[in-house]
């Protein structure tokens, strides 16, 4: 029998199979040949689960992304500032991914 991968979602503190949930990435800082910063890593939602960078998983729901959002779970688990376009980019993609 395989083991299914289980993630902990950042809205409502559930345990839920990997597959169930929708990641949040921030992808990794450019750096230039003497290890400088150049271009910090932009926040998406990973709908595929194959972006590489830091990951925060949420619900497939409207509600656990705005609980999340709220209480800047998101923010904490990725250890950065995230400006309000990208939430209302990840709200529209996840109103998106609902409708399937």
């Amino acid at each position: 029998m395989k083991k299914i991968p289980l993630r902990k979602c950042t809205g409502c503190g559930e345990m839920k199979p990997k597959r169930e949930l929708i990641r949040v990435v921030r992808a990794p800082d450019k750096k230039d040949e003497n290890g400088n910063v150049v271009a910090s890593g932009g926040v998406s939602l990973d709908l595929t689960g194959k972006k590489s960078g830091r990951g925060a998983y949420v619900c497939k729901s409207m509600t656990c992304f705005e609980q999340a959002r709220k209480a800047r779970r998101f923010e904490r688990s990725l250890s950065c500032r995230i400006p309000e376009e990208v939430y209302e980019q990840m709200s529209a993609e996840l109103g998106a991914a609902e409708g399937i």
